[in-house]
């Protein structure tokens, strides 16, 4: 069977699944395989819980009629998607970076959809089966499509970009992320501009924050849209006024008033307005998105607990967050406390990039330091004001309530630390 052939079973479909926990009637279920999972033996029961066709690769699952067997079900997964994409010639915007994709791809859709029918990747469903997800989701209804795209090693991008064939691009940041599998942060580097590579190479639009350095290099050649801080000759003019904690930015005579907390998101703002801007959506309306947005998903979260003031950024973390998030917490006013969890992915780098962090966050004024982790555990900073346990089930078994009062309290570490399990102990 053909990826034509197929997508035209597929147009009778209500949409596609990958999970028989997550079936919808009328669905077209791919029988995907994992390291622990085979998904061609949940084919019937896909089948059977309202599924219209189940994507099987092994002949000994084609046990029903509506079974279509291929030769390998992700690829075939991966070319409906590209299929589809071309079919509907909607309008792509793919992201990624090191930090902030997430939250930004929620502010460009927020500030998009004021004017336009708009898909987006839902959560960080932003690997080699999310990003056909994301399009297979799309319809002729999408306006814009928004892609986001995550990488830790390379090619991987450039591979999504196949798929996704988008027609503009935006990179957050280059960070210190996904050490272990890129290489280091000029690796990281080369993995991200793979968006860049694909674009220039198809004459399509980057859109370019013109205070980074590194994008505005990689893209002297490219066609693109800029935006920026005090900088001459940007496409879009995009002005800071603070971050208390809240970012407040002025854009157009209009001062925009952002539920984000911590200076390092005005960047992720400015991206949105400057998107808007460029897609022609009225400037009280790009307002009005950004200001009714609330971050999520244990991403910026303000949550009032008591005497204190919590800020969590527990979804994630890296070095370069990381430093961003404390050097946020001590522009705060009061008592302030950091709970922070290991940082995961670093490879040969992880001992000294948690000692960097340990000792930033020692020189700053911040006044107490909780780290959490076998990494921080072995970091070499020794204070009074510094408390190291080995596992959060140590932290919890010796935690005191007593110790945390009117304060402000950031928790960060990374997804695998699950630190929002503090919000519990508070």
């Amino acid at each position: 069977m053909t990826i034509e052939q197929l997508h035209k079973i597929y147009l009778q479909c209500t949409s596609v699944s990958t999970d028989t926990r997550n079936n919808k009637e009328g669905v077209m279920f791919f029988a995907l395989k994992g390291d622990n999972f085979n998904g061609n033996k949940y084919a019937k029961e896909a089948l059977n819980s309202g599924a219209k066709y189940a994507i099987i690769d092994e002949e000994a699952f084609n046990t029903h009629p509506n079974c279509i067997l291929v030769n390998h079900v992700l690829s075939t997964f991966q070319q409906l998607a590209s299929y589809h994409r071309a079919y509907l010639k909607t309008p792509i915007i793919a992201l990624t970076g090191s930090n902030g994709k997430t939250t930004t791809k929620e502010l460009i859709r927020a500030v998009l959809s004021e004017k336009y029918k708009t898909t987006a990747t839902i959560g960080n469903l932003n690997n080699h089966i999310g990003v056909p997800l994301t399009l297979l989701a799309m319809d002729q209804d999408t306006e814009i499509g928004i892609v986001e795209m995550g990488a830790n090693h390379q090619k991987e991008i450039a591979f999504l970009c196949d798929i996704a064939k988008p027609d503009y691009g935006y990179i957050t940041n280059f960070g210190k992320a996904h050490l272990e599998g890129f290489g280091g942060v000029e690796e990281v580097i080369k993995g991200k501009s793979e968006m860049y590579d694909y674009l220039m190479a198809n004459n399509k639009t980057i859109f370019v924050n013109a205070n980074d350095p590194i994008q505005v290099e990689k893209t002297k050649d490219a066609k693109r849209f800029s935006f920026g801080y005090h900088i001459e000759g940007t496409d879009v003019s995009i002005d800071f006024v603070e971050a208390q904690p809240f970012v407040k930015c002025s854009y157009n005579t209009l001062e925009i008033h952002s539920q984000l907390i911590g200076d390092y998101n005005f960047n992720n703002i400015a991206a949105a307005i400057a998107i808007g801007n460029y897609f022609k959506v009225k400037d009280s309306a790009i307002k009005s998105a950004i200001e009714c947005y609330v971050p999520s998903n244990n991403r910026s979260q303000i949550i009032n607990k008591g005497t204190n003031k919590i800020i969590l950024d527990a979804y994630n973390a890296n070095p370069t967050s990381m430093r961003a998030a404390l050097l946020n917490l001590e522009k705060q006013s009061g008592h302030k406390i950091a709970i922070l969890g290991d940082m995961f992915e670093l490879g040969k780098e992880s001992k000294q990039e948690h000692n960097d962090i340990a000792d930033l966050a020692l020189r700053l004024q911040i006044d107490q330091l909780i780290f959490i982790g076998e990494n921080f555990y072995g970091t070499e900073v020794d204070s009074d004001k510094v408390k190291k346990t080995k596992t959060f089930t140590d932290f919890k078994n010796n935690f005191d309530t007593s110790v945390i009062g009117n304060a402000t309290v950031l928790i960060k570490g990374s997804r695998g630390m699950a630190l929002e399990r503090i919000l519990e102990l508070l």
